[in-house]
């Protein structure tokens, strides 16, 4: 019965104290050196310097990000310690493991989406492919012969091959890796000849001519990359594909905890030096409220859910 009062009353008491009281841990469900790591290294400084308390990252990776995720879930609902949740950890682990560890739509709150970056078709110089309608053509063609690489299983590169076979009705090879960076070096390789990796990771070996751009998986261009054409516009109606980097939060933390990070991290978000190191990395600064980005999650997840159960993918 104690237990029971002491667990009723304590979001009440955490209402009452003042926010932040002590560090605010950032907690990357990834190892260091990607986008989501790179974001929270970013933010920090102006957050600690706003909220007069330290902010610092800590990595936690393991299991496509559920060890983090789940770490910070079950952990100290104060606000003090927060996840860096990008796009599987809110709306598609939850659909390709079998037991991630956390329920994305029940212990974790939606608190900020910093940022999105769409993915973008790349094919090997030597690939007779130039357009997403050249892919098309090919895999109509021999069904099942034409490869993409991913980063494995359930990664977006991957998802966004069986998004194009669903939406082209065509029959791709789906040639997985552990990870993206072995992915996109055999493609640079000429190993395999397709790949639908994040923006960020692909744009320089674009411009360096070690890859030819073939389409950006997003409904606008982008304009970093002008030039190359989206797959809706070519023909493939509707196709977007991308990594989003949201923020969230224990579900019992308190609302005003929640409004008051929100606050934080847009402010940061939203500071001419961030924008320009975006920018730099392909990457679009959102700083939605906690509301609108609930709302976001909710419809991304439903999406995955359709094509991870089309796709069949799995990961263990």
């Amino acid at each position: 019965m104690r237990l029971a009062l002491v667990s009723f009353l304590y979001p009440f008491v955490v209402f009452a104290q003042p926010f932040p009281v002590r560090t605010v841990t950032i907690v990357v469900p990834f190892p260091p050196g990607s986008s989501s790591d790179l974001i929270p290294r970013a933010l920090a400084p102006l957050m600690s310097q706003s909220m007069g308390v330290p902010v610092i990252v800590e990595n936690r990776p393991g299991a496509g990000g559920n060890v983090g995720a789940a770490l910070v879930a079950r952990g100290d609902p104060s606000g003090h310690q927060v996840l860096m949740a990008p796009s599987a950890i809110l709306a598609t682990n939850q659909w390709l493991y079998k037991d991630p560890g956390y329920d994305s739509q029940k212990d974790l709150t939606p608190v900020i989406n910093a940022a999105t970056t769409p993915n973008m078709w790349v094919a090997h110089p030597d690939t007779p492919v130039k357009t997403i309608r050249d892919v098309v053509t090919q895999a109509k063609g021999k069904p099942g012969s034409l490869a993409f690489a991913s980063g494995g299983n359930g990664t977006t590169s991957h998802l966004c091959g069986e998004l194009l076979k669903t939406a082209a009705n065509i029959d791709l090879l789906h040639v997985p890796y552990k990870g993206p960076a072995p992915a996109l070096q055999d493609v640079i390789a000429g190993r395999v000849p397709l790949m639908c990796d994040n923006f960020s990771n692909v744009i320089t070996h674009v411009r360096s001519g070690r890859l030819r751009a073939v389409a950006l998986a997003a409904l606008k261009r982008h304009p970093q990359a002008a030039e190359v054409p989206t797959a809706h516009e070519s023909g493939v109606a509707g196709f977007e594909m991308g990594v989003w980097y949201g923020v969230a939060v224990p579900a019992a933390a308190p609302k005003p905890v929640v409004v008051k990070l929100n606050a934080e991290f847009a402010k940061a978000l939203r500071d001419p030096k961030i924008a320009e190191r975006f920018e730099q990395l392909g990457l679009t600064v959102v700083a939605d409220s906690p509301e609108e980005f609930a709302r976001f999650v909710a419809a991304e997840s439903e999406r995955m859910r359709k094509l991870v159960e089309v796709s069949g993918a799995r990961a263990e």
